[in-house]
């Protein structure tokens, strides 16, 4: 049970760094517990005939060029699925009429940072050119699923919500 909150950051609406005093079951009081409140996000693994779906860009958390799938942030008032939905056109131009749920995660089990919502396209299929809309150059290509499991085991997939949604498909997919 939070006590007290002070806020220590505000870099909206990215990012919001909280203190938090924090009364933990056993009535032990934890003070300035930090508490990272992001955006929530989806990452979508999309199976198509020619592979699943992935695509290789820079990203600065890991500062490296590497292999990742579609995902990006809820919009405001947006229901995951819907923004699954989004992300795969925007990203890849493909749709998709077979969706299951992969599963929903806390990024950080101790500081929160906002909760990624993971999809499974199933069928997908182009009727767009990609329009990511941002600034990173991206390369679109499909993989076989155990090529793309074995990027993983080699650290090629650097983003761990990406790893995890690529392995939770890859059970469901066997």
């Amino acid at each position: 049970m939070i006590e007290a909150r002070r806020e220590l950051l505000d870099a909206a609406p990215w990012l919001h760094v909280w203190a938090e005093d924090v009364r933990l079951p056993d009535g032990r009081l934890i003070d300035g517990y930090l508490r990272l409140e992001m955006l929530d996000f989806v990452v979508v693994v999309a199976n198509a005939e020619a592979g699943i779906v992935v695509l290789r860009s820079y990203k600065h958390g890991p500062a490296d060029i590497g292999t990742s799938l579609p995902a990006g942030y809820l919009e405001a008032d947006e229901e995951p699925a819907d923004a699954a939905r989004r992300e795969l056109l925007e990203e890849t131009g493909h749709v998709s009429e077979q969706w299951e749920e992969l599963g929903s995660f806390v990024v950080d089990g101790n500081r929160g940072a906002g909760t990624v919502h993971m999809f499974l396209a199933r069928g997908a299929e182009p009727v767009a050119v990609p329009d990511p809309g941002d600034l990173e150059e991206t390369e679109m290509s499909f993989v076989a699923l155990e090529d793309l499991v074995a990027a993983l085991k080699d650290g090629e997939v650097p983003v761990l919500p990406m790893a995890a949604a690529v392995a939770l498909a890859a059970a469901h997919l066997r």
